[in-house]
């Protein structure tokens, strides 16, 4: 497997708008409400989910087969040098969508062998939707989601980066969720980030063998 990008790619002015950030929020929020002892990210970027939750006093490690990133360990996610259960948690976040979808699957069924608990990752959610925000006295802001009618679903082309995404054809949500769910661990629920809807969170719990 090579690398997409080069490390500039993640310079904070260029990748890290105000929605990204928002997500970013969601991934500790997630993480951290599970109260993991250990914790892998798999695909860590620019490196600031680990930077916060470390912060926070969570033992974090990283994985990547970028060396100029420099993870923690350099290794293939269809391949993870680690035994099984090594880490209470295991995430990923907008990385699977990298790898051709089967490849994702067998990443995915790697993480979660090496997960001892649970899994959280995000994923591209192609599905448009509109946004619409009511004061109402007394109660505050109301934010409803509209799907952005399509009667047939766009065609997914690699862009260099993105193999697939959710809801473009072929990649039904309901095709996801049942491929990943057959990988060893649960869906426990997921939802899209309402700031930045292209993000759309999985949490799983792993199966008991």
């Amino acid at each position: 497997m090579k690398k997409q990008v080069d490390k500039t790619h993640y310079q904070f002015s260029h990748y890290v708008n105000k929605r990204r950030w928002i997500s970013i929020w969601h991934q500790v929020d997630e993480v951290i409400s599970l109260a993991p002892r250990s914790v892998l990210e798999v695909g860590p970027g620019p490196g600031i989910f680990k930077q916060i939750v470390t912060g926070l006093g969570y033992c974090v490690e990283t994985v990547d087969i970028d060396s100029d990133l420099q993870p923690d360990h350099v290794a293939s996610v269809t391949a993870l040098p680690f035994s099984d259960g090594e880490f209470d948690l295991v995430c990923a976040f907008q990385m699977l969508e990298h790898l051709p979808y089967e490849e994702s699957k067998v990443a995915f069924k790697e993480m979660v062998r090496v997960s001892r608990k649970n899994l959280v990752i995000s994923l591209p959610d192609a599905k448009s939707l509109w946004r619409y925000i009511f004061h109402i006295p007394k109660l505050g802001d109301v934010e409803l989601f509209m799907p952005r009618p399509r009667l047939i679903p766009l065609m997914h082309e690699f862009d260099g980066e993105h193999y697939w995404e959710i809801n473009k054809r072929g990649y039904a949500l309901s095709r996801v969720i049942k491929d990943f769910g057959s990988c060893g661990a649960h869906l426990k629920r997921t939802y899209r980030v309402k700031e930045n809807p292209y993000h759309r969170f999985f949490i799983y719990k792993k199966d008991k063998i």
